[in-house]
This record gives C-alpha cells, structure tokens and sequence, in this order.
C-alpha cells in the first residue's frame, strides 16, 4: 500500500506538467496527501508484521527494497510535474539513497545505526509532503533544497558514528 500511494503521489506531482495542466497547487497538495498516506502505510507494515509475528527477512528486504522505489518515484514525478529543478531533485533522491546506503553499509560492518541523523525517510517524506503543500510558488522547490541539506547532513552523522565504532 505504501508503495502504490507513492505510485499515486508521484503521478499527482507529474500531472502538473504542462501537457497534463493540474494546477500547480492542487498537484502539490493531493501529491502531498498521497506521499502523507504511502508515509503512514510504511509505518503501519512493520508494527502489523512485529503484531503478528510475521516478520520475516524477505519482508524486511522488501519493505526497504519499496521504500528506495518509492523515493525514486516520488521524485521522478516532482520532475514530469515541473514542480522542482531537475538537478536538485537528483541531488535531493542521491543524497536520500546515500542515507540509506550508508546505514545498510554500516549494518553490514556490525555497526547499529538505527535513529543515528537527522534525517531518516519519514523526515524527508514529512518535509516533503508539508512544506510542498504552503500555497506559495516554489515552496515544493524549497522543500527538495531542504531534503538535500538534511540528508547530507545525516549521511556525515552517520559516516562519524560508523567511524567511531569501527
């Protein structure tokens, strides 16, 4: 369900291109409500899967392997919508995979970066999706710049916590 929202939200986004013609605005919030609902599923899957008992590593696998297509599509459809500069939303969805890798790199070595930066997915998702919705021109824009610094600055976070434990 996460996965499908984020589908949904980046299509949202993307229909304020100009060949489609949402209105910039409606774009930017029902694409905000979407990517507020993928945000709300992703959270729901682990605690029903810890609930029941369910977990398992194919779901863990899957479950990060959907949240990295989900930030890619997101962002992709930031870009069709016109609503952001393509090179910021590359630099803002690299930044957000390098968060990632960094932690799963970090894992893989025996460090436990679980909550170590500022900027985990729900952060940038929330700022994302918020600050996206302010009725002002350009704010969505802000809201990639944003995303941008606040992953860069949990991946150098993260990059201290690794290197001081190993």
């Amino acid at each position: 369900m996460s996965l499908l929202s984020s589908v949904i939200s980046a299509l949202l986004y993307g229909a304020a291109s100009p060949s489609i013609g949402l209105i910039w605005y409606y774009a930017t919030v029902l694409g905000g409500i979407a990517l507020l609902i993928s945000g709300f599923f992703d959270i729901i899957d682990g605690t029903v899967a810890r609930i029941t008992k369910r977990i398992s590593k194919k779901g863990s696998f899957l479950d990060s392997l959907f949240d990295k297509m989900s930030e890619v599509i997101v962002f992709l459809g930031l870009m069709i919508g016109n609503l952001a500069e393509p090179i910021l939303c590359m630099i803002a969805l690299s930044l957000s995979l390098l968060v990632s890798y960094t932690r799963a790199k970090a894992e893989s070595l025996g460090v436990e970066l679980k909550g170590i930066g500022i900027g985990e997915r729900a952060e940038r998702l929330l700022i994302l999706a918020i600050i996206g919705m302010i009725p002002i021109p350009g704010a969505i824009e802000w809201a990639v710049i944003i995303v941008s610094i606040i992953a860069g600055i949990t991946i150098i976070q993260r990059m201290i916590a690794t290197y001081k434990k190993l």
